[in-house]
């Protein structure tokens, strides 16, 4: 089956289950971390479904 968008990359699919999964657990944080840990925690997550989308729409070989 070929790859036609990132999100049907496996390690995608992953990564996005594990952003999920970091937004449940930081709600569970107290207010006085939302703007310490659980937005450190959160962007770091989010991070690497962005890179992994982003790089997947690059298609020149020194992009790689």
């Amino acid at each position: 089956m070929p790859v036609e968008d990132f999100t049907d990359l496996l390690v995608w699919k992953k990564a996005h289950q594990f952003v999920v999964k970091i937004y449940e657990v930081t709600n569970a944080f107290p207010k006085s971390e939302a703007f310490g840990l659980t937005i450190q925690l959160r962007r770091a997550a989010i991070s690497i479904t962005a890179n992994i989308s982003e790089g997947f729409s690059r298609n020149h070989p020194k992009d790689k």
